[in-house]
């Protein structure tokens, strides 16, 4: 669709969400940014992004940002984030972002959902995704959800770079195959959802070929550097006694320990089949890791 109206980005300022800017603008849209008050926009101005400064607590705000827009993307996530604010960013923030574009009118709204969110009452993070696709729902607003799975060069690095320490760490068992995917990739399916023949209020899972367990992301990334990398694996047990102690002090780490009990049952794998009818091929998991893999060496010689 071709129109010289903005597309909106909350979470710009984020990983996922300066990804999100990038792709949009390659493919020549006019994009506007959702940041708050405190935060410096200096980079995304440079680039030639419209600045609405707001908050996902404030309604007004939102309304105001959206006011004239042609679509919304939203990459915001308090869980990843962090803060004291993240459980209302992930409760009433989505929830008023739903409102504002309900009263805006918006063409599209893609959210960035969570594979298998619909399934998971017993991790908050998860189902307060499916609660913001249910809100959106609820009000009408042509909404279209992407559910990835887990996030590659978050997961890989959480020691810090597995290819210069040698290992990576995952709570529960590293055989369990999940499914993955690179934040670029998604970044780029997310701005082409804007204008994908997708029906209104579909919920679409985003993923590689086929699911991989943590062994062999560490496998096949160890044979192209060229080295051994270990994974550290810590009992879901341990993790879940972790979790039930901080829980009652840091909600956070309680919902950290729920996610990973939910990757060890196995179902956290995507059904790629409406992903590759909107987006084309699936990245296939060798490609993808070897992708990765070369990323990290480029950025180890910088």
């Amino acid at each position: 669709m071709t129109t010289t109206l903005p597309v909106l980005v909350v979470g710009a300022t984020g990983s996922l969400g300066g990804k999100v800017v990038d792709e949009l603008l390659k493919r020549g849209k006019n994009v506007r940014a959702l940041v708050r008050p405190t935060t410096d926009a200096s980079r995304l101005e440079s680039r030639g992004v419209e600045i609405a400064r707001g908050d996902m607590l404030d309604l007004d705000s939102l309304v105001a940002a959206m006011n004239g827009a042609d679509a919304v993307i939203t990459t915001a996530a308090g869980y990843t984030r962090g803060g004291k604010n993240a459980h209302d960013i992930d409760t009433t923030g989505n929830a008023n972002l739903a409102e504002a574009a309900h009263r805006t009118g918006i063409r599209r709204f893609v959210l960035t959902s969570i594979l298998t969110s619909d399934q998971t009452p017993q991790v908050p993070h998860f189902w307060h995704k499916k609660l913001a696709e249910d809100k959106l729902d609820q009000l009408g607003v042509p909404f279209v959800a992407l559910r990835p799975g887990a996030f590659l060069d978050q997961v890989a690095s959480m020691a810090g770079d597995p290819l210069d320490k040698g290992r990576m760490v995952w709570i529960g068992k590293a055989t369990v195959p999940l499914t993955f995917v690179h934040t670029s990739d998604l970044a780029a399916y997310l701005a082409a959802a804007v204008d994908a023949e997708a029906g209104a209020g579909e919920r679409i899972d985003i993923g590689w070929d086929r699911p991989v367990s943590m062994r062999e992301v560490a496998d096949v990334m160890g044979r192209r550097a060229g080295k051994k990398i270990k994974v550290v694996a810590v009992p879901s047990a341990v993790a879940r006694a972790a979790g039930a102690v901080a829980g009652r002090f840091m909600p956070l780490i309680k919902d950290l320990a729920a996610m990973f009990r939910w990757f060890e049952t196995g179902r956290y794998v995507a059904d790629p089949r409406r992903h590759e009818q909107l987006f084309g091929p699936v990245p296939r998991a060798e490609e993808a890791l070897a992708r990765f893999t070369d990323e990290l060496r480029t950025a180890q010689h910088r």
